[in-house]
Parts: C-alpha cells; structure tokens; sequence
C-alpha cells in the first residue's frame, strides 16, 4: 500500500469514527480523561459529636442515614437562608406567580418535550466532522444565538437609569 493510499485509509477511517454515536450530541465535552476516581462525587462525612445526654440518642436504622452522611442539598439551602423542611413545595409568597405563569395552561409532560426540542437542535447544531474529531467544545457556538449580549444589556439599563452594581466586565474585543 503506497503512503498517500495509507493516508487516505487513516482519513477516512477518523472521518467515519467522528460521525459516530450521533443520537445524543454532547456539546459541552467535559468528561475527565482516564478511569480515576470522580473527586466531585466524593463527599466526606460530618464530624462526630458526642452529645451531652447519651440517653437522647436516636435508635439506629439499619439502612437508613446516619447522622454524620452528608446532605450536600439541604447544606446549600440552610447556606442560602432557607428551610430544608420546606424544600419541594411552592412558597405562600409565590403561589401568585405561579398561578399567573400557569395561566394559559402547563403541560405535563414539559421537560421530556423540552429534552427532545433540545436533542433535535444539538443534532443539528453539533459543529462540523473535525470539531467531533478532535472533542472540541462546541457548546457555546451551537446556543450563541441564544445568548445575551451582556455588554449591550448593561449599556440599555444604565441609559434609562437603573443601578448596576455588579456588573460584567467588558471582554478585550467588545
């Protein structure tokens, strides 16, 4: 086999590997690399505590949680002055909004539509064969079109007087 031939083999070879698994295009290509350990899923216990009256210990469940597991969920909703008790349920201060954002109906089955309307246009907007090839993130050229152009929002707020405190730094370029 003559060297340009080879070449030729190896290229179409990737080209067709790279129009594989089209199903579910993943944009956003942030899967580690390698067989190590996840350090986002491991979460260290809390402290024990010995509690001034041991009588007032709970029974154990066998199977159930324990004291020390971590509840990372209800941790972020005490961190952000909530009640994880109650978690879940629509507050009385937004049962208003709700009603009125439901006001022309809500659809069942809204986050498998959405999941599908969203698969349909990553499908169609997964970049081209050489960004598949070698991972390329292509997550923000596929939604650019979609996204909000900060620096005009900041300028279209400020003209009618609003208070930015915070706000984006300017990128070099824009």
């Amino acid at each position: 086999m003559t060297p340009a031939r080879m070449v030729l083999a190896l290229t179409a070879a990737a080209m067709l590997a790279a129009c594989g698994n089209d199903n579910d295009p993943i944009l956003m290509n942030l899967r580690p690399q390698g067989n190590g350990p996840d350090e986002f899923a491991i979460l260290p216990p809390r402290p024990l505590q010995l509690p001034e009256d041991l009588a007032a210990l709970p029974p154990p469940t066998p199977g159930g949680t324990n004291r020390t597991d971590p509840t990372p969920k209800e941790d972020a909703i005490v961190a952000l002055g909530g009640n994880p008790q109650a978690a879940g349920g629509i507050p009385a201060g937004d049962a208003g909004l709700v009603s009125y954002a439901a006001r022309n109906g809500v659809s069942a089955d809204i986050r498998s539509t959405l999941a599908a309307e969203d698969l349909e246009y990553r499908r169609d907007n997964n970049g081209r064969i050489l960004e598949r090839l070698f991972n390329v993130n292509v997550y923000f050229k596929a939604y650019s079109a979609q996204s909000l152009d900060q620096q005009a929002e900041l300028a279209f707020w400020r003209q009618r007087g609003a208070r930015t405190p915070s706000a984006p730094p300017a990128l070099e370029g824009e």
